[in-house]
């Protein structure tokens, strides 16, 4: 199964829950996720499962000054 994120192609073994597919990736909770051009809220993002052709845009918050 093939999904994109941020432009790039990745292959999955299987369809998977995105807050899996984050927390595998070492991925921080504060990332904001946007699958298919919808921003995924936190609180709901172990009811997304991730399936082919899906096009996921992953921004990490970074602090500093």
């Amino acid at each position: 199964m093939e999904i994109t994120v941020n432009g790039k192609s990745l292959a999955l073994e299987s369809e998977m829950p995105l807050d899996r597919f984050l927390a595998d990736r070492g991925l921080p909770e504060a990332s904001v996720v946007e699958r298919n051009g919808e921003i995924i809220q936190r609180d709901r993002r172990h009811l997304v499962t991730l399936r082919e052709g899906d096009v996921l845009e992953i921004v990490r918050l970074v602090g500093g000054g």
